[in-house]
């Protein structure tokens, strides 16, 4: 595609030293060209006399910066003084303060995301701390759209606490060193290049995957570099060149490459770990209804080896069944995969079969994407060919037990396609009653279900990154309402439960429908041997 990188110098902690940098970074364009900008992170004023004259020379004009700076705000009470706004602003030609939190943009579309100081021990916050509202303002605006696979750079003064997991050890106090809320918030924003400063030592991790092997599409890898204090005595590195193209342009094939020497992600640590961890403001978390399912793990003819997002079992090695995972993040019950093997070969399908946990019905069942998409309206044509077929055999599966099938999908406060698949016995009620329940109760709640047109493609109603809730109704009827503000998690559930339909209301939470982990075998191993004749995986 030809996109032109963007050149990129990063340092740590300056405390000052204009002249030692600003020549430094001369030097360095002098033998290898200009570059396009400069970010440092950590305390960019000193608070000596001298570093206070070296300041004054740049302010007033009598010296110009060699490059575009941009810096992080103060990272101490003492150095407070320099930054006249928390908004950011040019505080001398060619040197920028970016602001207190925020996103900037460049021209060719490098996203960097920034969070000045160190985190607020206390309330209300002092200027050269941050607080979780700054990190949730942050963060909120760039996860709650569907196409948000990361940002490129991650600037902060602080350390990510236990980004040392999995990797080379830094020369640090593991023990005192870093934040965990910047340890949520990089494992949040996933950057390309996350920097930090404020420790005084060069520590560059090795890259780390953004993605759960076998569980979910591959991603680009991240890679955490902290840098020491221009011109330290040590000489440890204080200044980082690189070449970046932004996210946004990349081929998507060539920007998941996953390189030889990469580990594990250090912030997805196990539930001991995250019990003992220090607790924060600031988490992220989504408030949506769990949905712990357990799976059918069917698939298609891929010769000898199986291979997933990037990542490969060799041919000779022991298989292991893939453990997907929820859109809660926990893992999902591993006793309940299990892997159709059929004439020797291994199947990799586009979709998955999922039993509900707490499911309305014993065959309430979830079709799923493998690869991690929002909606209905983000697959490829390649996924909803397959859904289709899911869709087909399941309607001839519940048909044989005297059931229709009704379909919906909620895209709402969820962060990876659900599409719910509840059978109706035919002798409970018709079709027609099906919908007017759906209509009537949306009425209740001061919503309007429309109804789609037969032959129109729910992409034409909603485009991409639309909040929406559908049915699909076994006479081919689509009913659609686009969500405003506020929805009811469980409505599709409720609607279901209620009088008009199953007349199951006490099952309309799941909570209230749980089974014990046998009871969940059972079912699982029932469904499976029962929808078997009707899976089109086994087919010749």
């Amino acid at each position: 595609m030809g996109e032109q990188p963007v050149r990129v110098l990063a340092c740590g902690d300056v405390e000052g030293r204009l002249n030692a940098l600003f020549n430094r970074v001369q030097t360095i364009q002098k033998k290898t060209g200009q570059f396009d900008l400069l970010l440092c992170v950590g305390e960019f004023f000193g608070t000596t006399p001298e570093a206070e004259a070296e300041w004054q020379q740049y302010k007033t004009g009598a010296k110009k910066a060699p490059i575009h700076t941009y810096i992080l705000g103060a990272a101490s009470q003492e150095t407070v003084k320099n930054f006249p706004s928390a908004d950011g602003c040019e505080l001398a030609e060619n040197i920028t303060y970016l602001g207190r939190r925020g996103v900037f943009t460049g021209v060719s579309g490098l996203q960097i995301a920034y969070v000045s100081g160190r985190e607020a021990q206390q309330e209300p916050a002092p200027a050269h701390c941050f607080t979780a509202k700054d990190l949730s303002a942050l963060v909120s605006p760039l996860t709650s759209s569907s196409k948000f696979r990361g940002v490129d750079i991650l600037l902060t003064s602080q350390w990510p606490r236990g980004v040392w997991q999995y990797a080379n050890n830094p020369e640090v106090n593991t023990k005192f060193c870093g934040s965990t809320s910047v340890a949520n918030l990089a494992d949040k924003l996933k950057p390309r290049y996350h920097f930090a400063a404020l420790e005084g030592t060069h520590y560059e991790r090795l890259p780390y995957r953004n993605h759960l092997v076998l569980q979910e599409n591959a991603q680009h890898v991240s890679r955490f570099i902290a840098l020491a204090t221009v011109n330290n005595p040590a000489k440890k590195k204080y200044l980082y060149a690189f070449n970046i193209i932004p996210m946004k342009t990349m081929d998507p094939s060539e920007l998941v490459k996953q390189p030889q020497d990469v580990t594990e992600n250090p912030y997805r640590r196990s539930t001991k770990d995250k019990t003992d961890a220090p607790k924060t403001g600031f988490s992220g978390t989504e408030e949506e209804e769990p949905s712990h399912q357990f799976f059918f793990d069917l698939g298609k003819k891929q010769g000898g080896d199986q291979q997933h997002d990037g990542d490969r079992h060799h041919q000779g090695q022991p298989k292991q069944p893939r453990r997907h995972r929820d859109n809660t993040g926990k893992a999902l019950k591993k006793h309940l995969i299990y892997t159709h093997q059929h004439n020797s070969e291994w199947f990799c399908l586009q979709c998955y079969l999922a039993l509900a946990k707490g499911g309305l019905t014993p065959h309430h069942i979830l079709i799923l994407p493998i690869g991690h998409y929002q909606s209905v309206v983000d697959l490829s044509s390649e996924v909803v060919e397959e859904m289709e077929k899911y869709k087909s055999a399941l309607t001839s599966f519940y048909k044989s037990k005297g059931e229709r099938c009704v379909l919906f999908e909620r895209n709402y406060r969820s962060q990876h396609l659900q599409l719910q698949v509840v059978p109706v016995p035919l002798d409970r009620c018709t079709t027609e009653d099906i919908k007017e329940a759906f209509m009537v109760q949306a009425q209740e709640q001061q919503m309007e279900l429309m109804e789609i047109p037969e032959h129109t493609d729910l992409k034409q109603i909603a485009p991409p990154g639309t909040p929406y809730f559908y049915v699909e109704l076994d006479s081919g009827e689509k009913l659609f309402y686009r969500i405003q503000k506020h929805f009811p998690l469980q409505f599709g559930r409720e609607v279901l439960a209620s009088e008009a339909v199953l007349n199951i209301p006490t099952r309309a939470d799941w909570k209230e429908c749980k089974q014990t982990r046998e009871e969940e075998e059972e079912s699982c191993k029932q469904l499976r041997d029962d929808f078997q004749p009707f899976d089109f995986a086994w087919e010749d």
